[in-house]
């Protein structure tokens, strides 16, 4: 008897991460809250003095979030947001960035 609450509880982590991996449009998702300061899919207002995301290699995002993420790099905003995401959701916001042109 004890062990239906365990199998329960398995199954709907097991659920909760499918859903996850079941959408989409996640990543686009995730990006699109950078759009406010890094314009939309990544594309910069020229001249804004904010980087441009599109088409910049994945890893090159990684690092850059990683180094705001642990304060190496220091920043106005960018180290409280990206402390807000998770290692996974900023591998799909640099990939989706990364795939834009």
């Amino acid at each position: 008897m004890k062990l239906l609450p365990t199998v329960a509880a398995l199954g709907l982590l097991a659920a909760t991460g499918a859903a996850h991996a079941a959408d989409p449009n996640l990543a686009r998702n995730l990006a699109a809250t950078c759009a406010n300061c890094h314009g939309t899919n990544g594309h910069a207002v020229p001249g804004s003095g904010i980087d441009a995301l599109a088409g910049v290699d994945k890893a090159k995002i990684l690092q850059k979030l990683a180094d705001f993420k642990s304060g190496v790099k220091p920043a106005s905003i960018m180290h409280q947001i990206s402390k807000g995401y998770t290692d996974e959701q900023l591998d799909l916001i640099a990939g989706y960035f990364a795939a834009q042109k």
